[in-house]
């Protein structure tokens, strides 16, 4: 029986993976330049780290966590997002007594048992940054600013930022029992999850799949009951936003899936993507610093989903990355063509090397196949030469060049 891989884990196979390399690294130079340090996080969590902070109410902890007994009888989960591990990684070292500002980063793996589409997996991968102990709505205009080069530098088109404010302590109250008044009368027309949440957290029947859009569309607008306070946050980051430039939509009826957002949230759509159209969503998570045992401090940060990213983009360019391809001639070639082969690789210049003794014609098959710009050949006759045959593969003209000036050559006619 063949085995395969579990439903919704995908493998990522070259030249795949090349797409991939490209967004992690123009992620990393754009993050690094405004800042950013990278931290690496266990993939594990104990369960409670994630009902404390995404909430008991939410899809995620109510149905697609990964959770388990371990053989100390202890409940861990499989992360199903990065905010609440990069907290407590914050809180745990104590990061907040050296610096309350932080801005941290990360890329990896997360794990949800959703059912497998396109763009949406079991496990799926993220990058994440996040900026503590800020408050200042100028974070948040960066935050976004920053998205707009990432995506610059990858050159996507066609992406839109739609933002929203869901309030802070002082005013959610009041939009809770505005909300509660007006799904009372519709009760009827809701998915069993949402008559529970009416009763726990009505603020999570506006993120529901489930419910019409004209329903949703007809409820009362978080952004219509904030208090002076949020008003005037938001205010403040949309005069940013217009003084960078940044081009935005106000979506009354955005509610991100979990319960930590305060003030800010925001989602970066692509109409390239279908109803999955979300590339990057986040958000401001005043109390959750505190709710989950560190200082009053509070954060906000971001999420990219790598997978739909990385399926709105062009393959990168081949040209400078084709590789040599080295020839042994026969069993005493062999240790040449090795030594030869590690020092182009020591020198900065991919190389692969020709195995198990074929015939030259087989081996140029080869070449070709990983197309190799030039083929080195290593026979008896260049090796009583210290030399090296030199065929350009796509010419297909060839010349003998002294061992010692092989480096030169090859970059000079690159």
């Amino acid at each position: 029986m063949v085995i395969k891989a579990v439903r919704g884990f995908n493998d990522i196979l070259p030249p795949q993976t090349e797409l991939w390399q490209l967004v992690e690294e123009k992620a990393r130079m754009v993050l690094e330049n405004f800042g950013f340090q990278e931290i690496k996080l266990p993939i594990l969590e104990r369960a409670d780290l994630f009902a404390r902070s995404i909430g008991g109410t939410t899809d995620i902890v109510e149905k697609e966590m990964y959770t388990f007994t371990d053989r100390r009888g202890e409940l861990v989960t499989l992360r199903p997002e990065a905010t609440a591990s990069i907290v407590r990684a914050y809180i745990e070292h104590g990061m907040y007594a050296r610096d309350e500002q932080a801005k941290l980063y990360c890329i990896g793996p997360m794990f949800r048992y959703e059912r497998p589409q396109k763009g949406r997996y079991r496990q799926f991968h993220q990058i994440n940054a996040e900026i503590l102990g800020v408050a200042d709505p100028l974070a948040d205009a960066e935050v976004l600013q920053l998205l707009t080069l990432l995506f610059d530098e990858l050159k996507l088109t066609n992406v839109e930022f739609q933002i929203n404010s869901l309030g802070c302590s002082a005013c959610r109250p009041i939009y809770r029992r505005r909300l509660k008044d007006y799904f009372q009368a519709h009760l009827g027309e809701v998915c069993a999850d949402c008559r529970r949440r009416y009763e726990l957290n009505p603020l999570r029947i506006m993120d529901c799949k489930q419910e019409s859009r004209e329903l949703l569309e007809s409820a009362p607008a978080c952004i219509d009951h904030i208090c002076p306070a949020c008003r005037d946050h938001f205010e403040s980051l949309k005069g940013y936003l217009q003084a960078l430039g940044v081009s935005y939509r106000v979506t009354p009826g955005l509610v991100r899936g979990l319960d930590y957002y305060t003030r800010t949230t925001f989602e970066l759509v692509s109409s390239r993507l279908g109803a999955q159209n979300a590339l990057a969503a986040g958000g401001r998570y005043d109390q959750l610093v505190k709710e989950l045992g560190g200082p009053d401090l509070p954060g906000l940060g971001f999420a990219i989903g790598m997978e739909r990213l990385v399926s709105l983009i062009s393959p990168p360019a081949k040209e400078g990355s084709r590789p040599v391809f080295v020839i042994p001639l026969g069993e005493s070639a062999k240790q040449e063509a090795l030594k030869l082969a590690v020092s182009l690789c020591q020198e900065g210049i991919k190389c692969q090397i020709g195995y198990g003794g074929k015939s030259l014609k087989s081996l140029m098959r080869r070449a070709q196949k990983l197309h190799s710009l030039w083929a080195l050949i290593i026979g008896e006759e260049e090796i009583s030469k210290k030399s090296v045959s030199v065929k350009n593969m796509d010419r297909g003209d060839q010349q003998l060049v002294p061992l010692g000036e092989i480096f030169q050559y090859l970059r000079k006619e690159r």
